[in-house]
């Protein structure tokens, strides 16, 4: 008999794991090797590659503060709608 797969995780983590996978593999393919494949010397690879994580991270973090500022004000802004 065919064992069939079965997750214990709630849809909102695999939906949300996917969007995340998703998204870096966007980052990696539209930012990060367009930004390394630029130049040519191996420090500049390295120094493009590090300012593109630093943007990442940033974004991220802005994301994250725009999540949290929705989450703490949430009960004013579902009164809006």
């Amino acid at each position: 008999m065919a064992r069939q797969w079965r997750s214990d995780l709630a849809p909102e983590v695999l939906i949300f794991g996917g969007a995340g996978l998703i998204s870096l593999l966007a980052f990696t393919a539209l930012i990060l090797v367009p930004a390394i494949g630029s130049f040519g010397r191996g420090w500049e690879k390295a120094t493009a590659a590090a300012l593109s994580l630093v943007v990442l991270i940033a974004l991220v973090a802005v994301g994250i503060a725009i999540g949290l500022v929705i989450v703490y004000n949430w009960d004013e802004l579902s009164r809006l709608f």
